[in-house]
């Protein structure tokens, strides 16, 4: 069975649990409370037959770049969101892509799939540490 292509671009729908994942990571109580006002645009470029994705999330705030071959492991830096840097492995579960991040802190990570029109994303770090989308609407380009 083929995966799915993640390619588009995605609007913010509803976010939950950002604080609290956002704490997690140590990160101060003035830029959280900025973070869980900002409403972030996912552009994906992914090519199904490579593995090579490219994920670009922008606020008016700060823009973050990930670029990756899925199955992989690279060293990520993180440094726009808490100023690690991890090594990242982005691999297939099923249809959903499930990332590992290896660093300072422990249990972290992400994981997106597609439903519908609608791609969604929880975050985790250690065992209290979670943040979801409930879903970005999706405006595929092909």
């Amino acid at each position: 069975m083929s995966k799915p292509n993640y390619s588009g671009t995605y609007h913010l729908v509803e976010m939950d649990n950002m604080d609290t994942y956002l704490e997690a990571l140590d990160i101060n109580f003035a830029l959280r409370k900025i973070v869980c006002l900002l409403k972030p645009t996912k552009e994906i470029t992914h090519d199904p037959a490579t593995g090579a994705m490219k994920i670009r999330t922008l606020t008016t705030f700060k823009n973050f770049n990930m670029d990756f071959t899925i199955g992989k492991e690279f060293t990520e830096d993180l440094g726009p969101v808490d100023g690690r840097t991890c090594q990242t492995t982005v691999s297939w579960e099923g249809d959903k892509l499930v990332c590992v991040q290896k660093g300072e802190k422990e249990g972290r990570g992400w994981t997106h799939w597609l439903e519908g029109n609608k791609l969604h994303l929880v975050r985790m770090c250690g065992l209290k540490g979670w943040g979801r989308d409930g879903g970005k609407s999706r405006n595929k380009e092909s």
